[in-house]
């Protein structure tokens, strides 16, 4: 098991404050040049700047955005935020170098903060930033802009085609099967599993009982039709998994769902008989209130929209085909639902709201941790000898093992592997395998159609002979930011692997992944 140095949560009024209210910092040799990260001590403690993330270039203006770390004297954890900057470029081409002038910090961000600490903690940074020698060679500044080009058109490489969208009007339980039914014995029986599903389906002799908690259907053909099992063979019912860990329905209302399989990606919206609709935004907007699913109507336009992984459809009925509406090219109704409604949690998905703006912000906060140096590496294990195959969008320049339910890279001779969001290397695709503290920036150019997409969102900040510290963002638990709002999946369907062993890969739809303020999606 890896050591992880727990982070203490304590308050940043101290640091914040103390910071900006501190003689000048120690000064670093205009011979540094723009190196990162970039340290400000002051007698309170360590102000620690990460490589900058440019977001934008027009004109002459540079925008981007780093990962900020403070450190009070009296802490050995640092306390990670963002910062933003926007600043003039000007270019020498003569001497090929680039400065950064006028340098300004609109917004900074920190767990915990007030408006009041982050306001000072910007005017510090405003402060002492051009203390810095912010010159660069061109080439350097023109590499560093073709690779964020590659990321972010990568990152606009989401696919937002609709699933199969099934609207009911009964109780209804959706079954994702990845792809056609595969069967694998269950040890010490006579019984047989789907193993591409993550609902128990047993086959005993000619029968399919799928589990639901404490009950049990029962179906001749996996694609139905399926009823409530009255009499469940005894190896059947030993499989009954712990009531904390079951997919249970039926157990409400006790009316058992309509089952439905899918073998195709699919989204299930089951409304409790013909819809009841309300108003949610005066004579503009209606949405539906006896289903747990968000189905809104545009009374000006009569289409009705659904709400899907954080992305908007509309169809002008239920039987229509669906069309992805962007989250900035919504009616200006849905702008103005009410905050403290019910449905107030669906302005985190309408572009331009204030919820929309600080749910993309907290996505640009890194989740952070000291990792030591000596910890154990995973245990990396393959369906046969180690397979890799070539990521799209790279130039040949990174491979991927395809036979491992791990993220499993090789870069110039090396191997990397991203577990539980850290970042592990190694001479060998079987390991051993040790904390890495340089992760090559190929690995960053990864594009959302590979399985593995979400790696490119952990990072290694900086480095101590005895721990490293290593952060990721929201992105690595499939979290995304697209445009003006976050979106949960690539869209993209993952082939999985299929040897000896099943290797799923993660999914957009199927589960009826939804927002939550308070815990995410």
């Amino acid at each position: 098991m890896k050591a992880l140095i727990k982070k203490t949560a304590f308050c940043l009024i101290f640091p914040l404050v103390a910071l900006m209210m501190a003689p000048p910092a120690s000064p670093q040799s205009a011979d540094d040049g723009l190196e990162w990260p970039r340290q400000i001590i002051v007698p309170q403690g360590k102000v620690v700047i990460y490589q900058p993330q440019p977001e934008s270039f027009e004109g002459n203006i540079l925008e981007s955005r780093a990962a900020v770390s403070v450190t009070p004297k009296d802490k050995t954890e640092p306390v990670f935020g963002a910062v933003w900057f926007k600043a003039r470029v000007e270019t020498d081409r003569n001497a090929r170098t680039v400065s950064f002038l006028d340098v300004k910090v609109p917004r900074v961000r920190f767990p915990e903060a007030t408006p009041e600490q982050e306001k000072k903690f910007i005017d510090f940074l405003e402060k002492e930033i051009p203390k810095w020698e912010l010159t660069i060679s061109l080439d350097r500044f023109l590499a560093t802009l073709e690779l964020v080009e590659k990321e972010q058109a990568a990152a606009q490489n989401f696919k937002h085609d609709p699933p199969k969208i099934m609207i009911v009007k009964n109780p209804a339980v959706l079954i994702i099967i990845d792809g056609e039914p595969r069967l694998e014995e269950i040890t010490n029986t006579k019984l047989e599993r789907v193993i591409n599903t993550p609902y128990l389906i047993v086959l005993h002799k000619k029968t399919y009982y799928l589990n639901g908690g404490q009950v049990w259907m029962e179906a001749s053909d996996i694609m139905g039709p399926w009823k409530e099992a009255k009499k469940v063979p005894k190896d059947v019912k030993k499989l009954t998994p712990p009531e904390d860990e079951a997919e249970t329905f039926g157990e409400e209302d006790k009316r058992m769902p309509q089952i439905i399989i899918s073998t195709d990606p699919a989204e299930l919206l089951a409304i409790d008989g013909e819809p009841d609709y309300k108003p949610i935004v005066g004579n503009e907007l209606l949405y539906v209130t006896n289903t747990e699913s968000n189905i809104l109507m545009e009374i000006e336009s009569q289409q009705y929209f659904i709400l899907l992984s954080g992305r908007w459809y509309a169809s002008k009925s239920f039987d229509s085909p669906w069309t992805y509406v962007a989250a900035d090219e919504l009616p200006e109704s849905f702008a103005k639902i009410p905050e403290d409604s019910e449905n107030g949690h669906l302005l985190v998905h309408v572009g331009g709201t204030e919820q929309a703006k600080e749910a993309v912000l907290n996505a640009q906060i890194p989740q952070t941790s000291a990792i030591k140096r000596d910890s154990e590496g995973p245990k990396v294990e393959y369906d046969g000898e180690p397979k890799f195959e070539n990521v799209e969008g790279t130039s040949g320049k990174v491979e991927y093992a395809v036979n491992t339910p791990n993220s499993v890279f090789k870069v110039k001779g090396k191997h990397y592997c991203c577990y539980e969001a850290v970042w592990y290397v190694s001479n060998s695709a079987k390991g051993p395998w040790e904390v890495c503290d340089d992760v090559p920036d190929e690995i960053y150019t990864i594009p959302p159609d590979n399985p593995h997409y979400n790696v490119k969102y952990v990072y290694v900040y900086e480095t101590t002979p005895d721990v490293v510290y290593v952060g990721y963002y929201p992105g690595y638990m499939g979290s995304y930011i697209y445009g003006p709002v976050i979106v949960y999946g690539t869209g993209w369907w993952y082939r999985p692997w299929w040897g000896v062993h099943y290797y799923p890969y993660h999914y957009t739809w199927g589960f009826h992944v939804r927002w939550n303020p308070w815990y995410g999606w």
